[in-house]
C-alpha cells in the first residue's frame, strides 16, 4: 500500500502523448454550456402538465442528480489515482474536465426538477437509498486490489456507456423542448466520457496480463449485477423492490410518455439487452469474457 502513498510527480511532464485523448480534451474546451442560459427554460411550461406526470419528471430529475453528484465525489479520486501512478498528462487534463462537466449535469438536472416544482435532496426509501448510491469507485479508486483498467472499465466504459444507450433511445421521447435540450447536452458531453474510457482502453490493451483481463470481468460484471440491476439508473431494473413505492418505481416511465425524460419497460427490455451484447463484444478482444447474466424481468442476457 505504501507505493500508492508515495509522491512521484517529478519529473512533470506535460507534453501531449495520447493524440485522441488530448483531442477529447482540446474538443471538450470548446463546447462548455451554461445550464442557466443554453436550455430553453421558458418552453418548459409545467403548468400545462397534470400533477401525475410533474410528479414523475421531478422524481426522475431529482434521481438523474443524485448520479450525477456520485460522479462528481468520484472523478477527483481517480483523477487522484492518475497522479498516484504517475500516469500520462492527457488523462489528468480531460479528466480534470469530465469533473466540471458532471457538476454541470447535476446543476442542469436539478435546475429541472427545481423548475418542474420542486427538487427532492433524498431518497425516501431504504432501497432507494441503496440503489441511488455511489458505484464505490472512492474506495476502488484506492484499492491495490482493483486496477485501474477495472474501474474504467466498470465505470469510465461501461456504465457511461448504458447511459449514453438509454438517453439515445429515447431523447426523441423527450417533447417538451427544454428536457429534449437538456437531454441533447448531456449526451453531447457523455460521448466524449465513453470515447476516452475506450481510446484508453485500447490502448493499453496490448499489455494487460491475465490478472488484468480478470480484474476488468470481475468489475464489470459487479457493475452490471450490483449497480446497474439494483436500480441505480431505473427503480424497474431492481431485482428487490424493497419498500419502493409504485410512484418511484413508475416515474421514469410515466415521465417518458409525458414526453419529460426517462424510459419505459419497453424501452429497458430492449436498451439493456443490446448495452450488454455490445461490451461483451467490444471487450473480447481483449481476451473479456463477461458471464451470461440473468434477470428476473430480461431473462438471460
Amino acid at each position: 500500500m505504501s507505493t500508492y502513498l508515495t509522491e512521484t510527480r517529478y519529473p512533470l511532464e506535460l507534453a501531449p502523448a495520447m493524440p485522441d485523448v488530448w483531442e477529447l480534451w482540446q474538443r471538450a474546451k470548446t463546447l462548455e454550456w451554461d445550464p442557466e442560459m443554453d436550455i430553453p427554460w421558458e418552453e418548459l411550461h409545467p403548468e400545462r402538465y397534470p400533477e401525475e406526470h410533474i410528479m414523475a419528471a421531478r422524481l426522475h430529475w431529482s434521481r438523474r442528480t443524485w448520479g450525477e453528484y456520485g460522479a462528481i465525489s468520484e472523478s477527483p479520486a481517480l483523477l487522484l489515482r492518475f497522479c498516484l501512478e504517475n500516469r500520462l498528462p492527457d488523462l489528468r487534463f480531460f479528466f480534470t474536465m469530465r469533473t466540471q462537466e458532471e457538476g454541470r449535469h447535476a446543476e442542469a438536472s436539478w435546475l429541472m426538477a427545481e423548475r418542474l416544482g420542486g427538487y427532492f435532496p433524498q431518497p425516501q426509501n431504504p432501497p432507494t437509498v441503496s440503489a441511488v448510491g455511489t458505484h464505490g469507485v472512492r474506495r476502488m479508486a484506492f484499492d491495490p486490489d482493483t486496477s485501474l483498467e477495472g474501474i474504467f472499465a466498470s465505470l469510465v466504459c461501461a456504465a457511461e456507456e448504458i447511459l449514453i444507450d438509454a438517453f439515445k433511445a429515447t431523447v426523441h421521447k423527450a417533447s417538451n423542448p427544454a428536457v429534449h435540450r437538456l437531454m441533447e447536452l448531456i449526451l453531447r458531453d457523455e460521448v466524449r466520457h465513453i470515447a476516452f474510457g475506450w481510446q484508453c482502453l485500447d490502448a493499453w490493451a496490448p499489455s494487460f496480463t491475465p490478472e488484468t483481463v480478470q480484474n476488468i470481468e470481475r468489475a464489470v460484471t459487479q457493475m452490471i449485477q450490483n449497480v446497474e440491476f439494483n436500480g441505480y439508473r431505473n427503480l424497474w431494473l431492481a431485482i428487490e423492490g424493497g419498500s419502493a413505492t409504485p410512484v418511484e418505481i413508475d416515474a421514469d416511465r410515466v415521465a417518458c410518455e409525458a414526453g419529460l425524460g426517462g424510459t419505459t419497460p419497453e424501452d429497458e427490455m430492449r436498451i439493456v439487452p443490446q448495452f450488454i451484447k455490445k461490451i461483451r463484444a467490444r471487450m473480447e478482444p481483449w481476451g473479456v469474457k463477461l458471464p451470461l447474466f440473468d434477470h428476473p424481468k430480461l431473462g438471460k442476457v
